[in-house]
This record gives C-alpha cells, structure tokens and sequence, in this order.
C-alpha cells in the first residue's frame, strides 16, 4: 500500500486528467477503473495539449505503468487511435495494460445506444448519452451476455458466443427500431482484428496492483465523469453507467478498501454539467455565458457547450459525505478572476422550505431553487499562482469558505492549464 483515489465530486469535467498528471509524477502506477471512452481528460506539458478518452494521463510519465481495469468498458478501435495518437509523439506505450476482465464496446453497442436514445429524444425523455456504446455495453455486462477482453484471445469460443449475441441485438435492431442487421462475418472478423493487435496490452491486472501494493508502491486509482453521476448516488436517470464513487474504484481493479489511504476530491470553483438533468445554480445569464467562453467549457469527447452556474456546497458535500472525501482539490479559480460578487449555494428552497441535504429524486431537485451567498469577489490575477501568499484575500476567503461549507479541507488549488500551476497547501503523500 498505498492506494489514492482520485474522485470527480461533481457531475465530471472537473479538471480530473490534471490533477491526475501532476499527482502522477510521484506515482508507480496509475489505474483507471471506470466509464468508457465517454471520459474526456485533457493535460497541457511541454510536448503540447493531449486528450485521453480511455488510456490513464499517468502514460505521459515515462516510469509509470498505467493499467486499465475491468471496470472499464473499452472500444478496442478508440483506443488504438489514441495508442496510435500516442506514439506518434513520441509516448512510451509499452506501460501499458488492460484488464482481461474488461468489457469490449461492440459495434451493436454503439448502434443500440443512438438508436435508443433517438427513440427517448421523440418522446422528449433524451438522457443526454454519448452515443458511444457505453450503457449497453454496461447492460450486457450486468446481463451475463457482454464480450470481455479475455474472449477476443479465443476466435473459437468467441465465434460461438457472438453467434448468439448477434442473434439476439440484430432481433432488436430490426423488429424493435427497425434498422438494418449487422453481419456476423463482418463483427467476428472485427473482433478478430482487434485481438490480434490488443493481445501485448490485455492481461490479469490485480495481481499487478496486488504486488505493487505489498511492495509499497504508490498507486493512483483515476476515475471518470463524477460522483453526482454515479449510477446508484447520482442524479438519476440523467447519470452514467458505471460507479464514479469511491467504491467503483475497488470493485473496477479488484482491490480492497484497506489499501485506500486518500480519497480526493475535485471540484470546479464554479459548476458545469453537459447534457440533460437537473442544476440547481445554472446561470443561463451573461455570467454564464462569460464563464463558458473564458474557461471555454466545452466537452472533451462531444465538444457540446457545458452549462455553467455557481458552486453547488449542498452537492459539493453530499459528494464528501458518499465518498469520504479527505482532501479536495479546486481547479479553475482563475475562471472566476474579476467577478464580482461571487456566489455560492449554501441551500435549497423548495416550496418555500429551506433544506440542506442533496434529493434523491431528480424531480425534487429540479424545482429547488438555490439559496446563495454572496461573497466578494477580487480583481488581481489569480492565474499561475504556485504559492497560497500569492492569492488575493477575497480569493482565500472564498476557498476557505467552500472549505466550511464541504466540510473537507482544500489542499490542492489548480490556478491555471498548465502541469505545474498549482499550489499545494498540504501534500497528498
């Protein structure tokens, strides 16, 4: 040991790849154990701006393994393009493993997963998806009926299982959405295809994390989209797949909890979301709109404009509590130089009563109405700042006032795009 989680505490787009990338620099390894190539993770070093979808950032440090686990669902021809981007500058992807356990996103999947969600968007019900597979893929995990890592290495067996499996999504495909049937020469043989080019990457991936725990490896478990779309503790329906909490973590790598020493927690200065479902604090306002232009919140993988609100302390704290949170790390305050005042949702409103804890139900949260406090905000540049004495008061007074509101201390604040811009108040290690 030790493991340390890092923990989207929002609804994803949290500045997760940079925290991870700089956190990395001192790790062994670094695991992904979650979502799909949904995820978006951008990271800025001397080499340039590179975008992950699938492959853990750590792979930019030229000593760290970097492992995908079987909480993972992989589109094998999304991550060879980015293997393929990767090498093509000159990256190291020889530190590179998937686990055989994990998930493969056939092309049925991808197929299923629009023409599903067109069906939800006639009737106005949209959920916002991708359209990269990523649900059903997760269905046929849960049904006993998904295609793993390990099957593409045994073209027997993998023919016979796909004969039934193809039978069975061609008879939805048709009669129940009426598009056109996908051959089973033509998947198989895909498939047959990417085992032959995956088979150096796919291997048993817990006793690699097993051993470098007993020999006191440092071990970053890098997670995807955000706490408040955890399947089970977000906002649902409007949520992901997989389990973006803590416990994704273990049950996506196959370690215990005993080995977690650190849970952090990122979060914006402010609040972003994609897609469809309820965001209390949007700020469909000028304020909005020169938020998203200056932090230029669009999404990594779809490029769809984020909505943009004030900083959410109910959900900001309910994520601390489901998870445990024990350090959390703001990125972006920058975003919020010369704003003036800034706000922060301290509770709900709904039907003229105040409540502070975070809803189950999407409907209830969707007719709370936030109730804010202002504090001021500063005119001196926060950007690049690497030490908390170069910060404005007023700057210091907000971060120490989510730090009240969260009940969990700020230890990392990201001030800027850049690897290194950042100060750290307390070291993580």
């Amino acid at each position: 040991m030790p493991a340390y989680a890092i923990i989207g505490g929002q609804w994803g787009d949290e500045g997760k790849g940079k925290v991870v990338d700089f956190l990395s620099g001192e790790a062994d390894i670094v695991a992904r154990f979650n979502g799909g190539n949904n995820a978006g993770h951008t990271v800025i070093t001397d080499l340039g701006e590179f975008k992950f979808h699938s492959i853990p950032v750590g792979i930019l440090r030229p000593s760290t393994t970097c492992i995908i686990g079987n909480g993972v669902v992989v589109n094998p021809d999304a991550f060879l393009e980015e293997i393929y981007s990767l090498q093509a500058r000159s990256v190291d992807v020889s530190r590179l493993c998937i686990s055989d356990r994990a998930h493969v996103i056939m092309p049925y999947h991808t197929m299923l997963d629009r023409l599903e969600e067109g069906i939800r968007a006639e009737g106005g019900g949209a959920l916002g998806t991708t359209g990269m597979g990523i649900g059903p893929a997760y269905m046929d995990k849960a049904a006993r009926t998904g295609i793993r890592m390990v099957d593409l290495l045994d073209e027997k067996a993998l023919l016979t299982r796909l004969s039934f499996v193809l039978e069975q999504k061609n008879a939805l495909i048709t009669k129940l959405y009426v598009g056109e049937p996908l051959s089973l020469d033509e998947t198989y043989e895909k498939c047959r295809v990417w085992g032959r080019e995956l088979k150096d990457y796919i291997k048993p991936v817990e006793p690699i994390l097993q051993e470098a725990l007993a020999a006191g490896k440092r071990i970053i478990l890098e997670g995807a989209q955000g706490a408040m779309l955890d399947i089970d503790h977000g906002t649902y329906p409007y949520v992901t797949s997989s389990s973006s909490t803590v416990g994704g973590a273990c049950t996506g790598l196959g370690i215990s909890p005993k080995h977690i020493k650190e849970i952090a927690g990122v979060y914006k200065a402010y609040t972003t979301r994609v897609g469809t479902g309820p965001l209390p604090t949007e700020l469909n306002d000028e304020i909005g709109d020169f938020i998203r232009k200056r932090a230029w919140e669009y999404g990594t993988t779809t490029g769809r404009p984020r909505r943009c609100g004030w900083f959410d302390a109910v959900a900001a704290r309910y994520s601390v509590d489901i998870n445990g949170i024990t350090s959390a790390v703001i990125t972006r305050l920058d975003v919020l130089d010369g704003i003036s005042p800034i706000r922060v949702c301290v509770a709900y409103r709904l039907n003229g009563e105040i409540i502070n804890r975070f809803p189950t139900n999407a409907s209830t949260l969707e007719a709370c109405e936030p109730v804010y406090e202002d504090l001021p905000g500063w005119e001196k540049p926060t950007a690049s700042a690497r030490n908390i004495a170069d910060l404005p008061q007023e700057a210091v007074n907000y971060v120490e006032r989510l730090e009240q509101l969260m009940g969990c201390s700020i230890d990392v604040i990201s001030t800027g795009p850049g690897r290194d811009e950042a100060i750290i108040v307390r070291s993580m290690f």
